[in-house]
C-alpha cells in the first residue's frame, strides 16, 4: 500500500510572484548623519525667512 504524502510545494511558487518577491529589509542602522542633515532642511528655510523679515524695515 502507498503511503501518504507528507509535504509538496505545488504552486507555491506562482503565489509568492503574484504576491511579488521581495528582498529583506536591511539588518543594519542606517546612515542617521544624512538622516539629521536633511531634517534641519525645514529649519534651516525658517531661519531664512526670519532673517529676511527682521532685515525689511518696517512700515
Amino acid at each position: 500500500m502507498a503511503t501518504s504524502k507528507n509535504h509538496t510545494a505545488h504552486n507555491q511558487s506562482r503565489t509568492w510572484h503574484r504576491n511579488g518577491i521581495e528582498k529583506p529589509g536591511s539588518q543594519h542602522y542606517e546612515n542617521l548623519g544624512f538622516a539629521t542633515k536633511h531634517n534641519k532642511k525645514g529649519l534651516m528655510l525658517l531661519y531664512l525667512a526670519v532673517a529676511e523679515k527682521a532685515s525689511q524695515p518696517p512700515v
